[in-house]
């Protein structure tokens, strides 16, 4: 499953650069992720999502090759339900370009999934990530525009430990539910109208008939 977004976030394409390239600042921006080692190109971290009541987490590793020339990074990326037989992984490309609301972010998803989040199929898929994007790139922005000193310490003492290999506090879920419940009722909405037809033309059919 191929799938494109993109985004703009207020800085120019060098800040932003410089940005992507510090894992240990842009993973806390990511929904429902969170980073618990960084060693070079390599990490390792954890998702946790929620579908209604059934939540799922995720433990996984990534390794990030960076092309500075293009300002463009891809990501590989696998990981598997700490609590059943579902996988994931995805070959994520980010590439920066200049934009006049300061750098466009563009970033192209091959992903490929098994267990229960893959019976949503694409289109729900394609919403659920039009959402999560849209919650990156607004923590993304927030980070640019926080140029306070404390931020950086917070976010370099995190990196420390993560490098010694101290798990990062349990994430935040990210509630899929919510996020894919438009388009299930849109999916729904068709066989729901016939229904609704048919059952008012019994109705009526009934109405007429002599008794």
């Amino acid at each position: 499953m191929q799938l494109d977004h993109s985004f703009t976030v207020p800085a120019d394409p060098d800040d932003a650069w410089k940005l992507f390239q510090d894992l240990d600042r842009v993973a806390p921006c990511m929904p429902g992720a969170v980073l618990d080692t960084h060693d070079g190109d390599s990490f390792t971290g954890r998702v946790k999502v929620k579908v209604g009541a059934v939540q799922m987490s995720y433990r996984g590793e990534g390794t990030v090759t960076r092309d500075p020339a293009a300002r463009s990074m891809l990501l590989d990326l696998s990981g598997s339900e700490t609590r059943g037989a579902g996988t994931a992984s995805a070959t994520v490309t980010a590439t920066l370009t200049l934009d006049p609301a300061g750098t466009l972010v563009r970033v192209r998803t091959d992903l490929d999934i098994t267990g229960r989040p893959a019976q949503f199929g694409r289109g729900i898929m394609t919403e659920v990530g039009d959402r999560i994007v849209q919650q990156f790139a607004a923590r993304l922005e927030e980070l640019l525009r926080d140029a306070g000193p404390a931020a950086s310490g917070v976010f370099t003492t995190g990196a420390a430990e993560n490098r010694q290999g101290r798990l990062a506090p349990e994430p935040e879920a990210i509630d899929l539910g919510a996020a894919a419940l438009p388009v299930l009722l849109r999916k729904a909405a068709a066989p729901a109208a016939a229904v609704l037809f048919a059952v008012v033309v019994i109705q009526a059919l009934r109405r007429r008939s002599p008794r």
